[in-house]
């Protein structure tokens, strides 16, 4: 099975902004419920976060600062969910590293709910 995010992407896959180490896209298919969402990807295929190396990881949080950036410009949002799941238990599904980055706005359904809301349920409790 090929990676979907090692090149060459899929055709509905957009990457906004590159550098060597990594890249910031979005994906047409994730944008019904996840409005405007991205993922910053490791250039270098690498299974979870902690795989990544210390210049992946400050590239990462530097690309995250420039999509902020133009997400702000292009979107407004009023806030944001940001996050990793790392391994197939921990939601997980493609495995090679990215950075979710979910704005957030005021008007949707579940506007307050952050990513931990589900987790927190008593459905949950073990």
């Amino acid at each position: 099975m090929t990676c979907p995010y090692c090149p060459p992407l899929e055709p509905q896959q957009a990457v906004r902004f590159a550098d060597e180490l990594v890249m910031y896209l979005d994906d047409e298919r994730w944008q019904g419920a996840l409005k405007h969402s991205g993922i910053i990807v490791p250039v270098r295929h690498a299974e979870t976060v902690f795989d990544l190396t210390s210049d992946e990881v400050a590239a990462t949080f530097s690309m995250l600062a420039r999509a902020k950036e133009w997400l702000d410009a292009e979107h407004d949002p009023d806030g944001y969910n940001v996050g990793w799941n790392a391994g197939a238990v921990a939601g997980q599904q493609v495995f090679h590293a990215h950075l979710h980055v979910i704005p957030r706005f005021a008007q949707e359904p579940l506007a307050g709910q952050g990513i931990r809301a589900h987790l927190k349920g008593s459905e949950n409790a073990w």
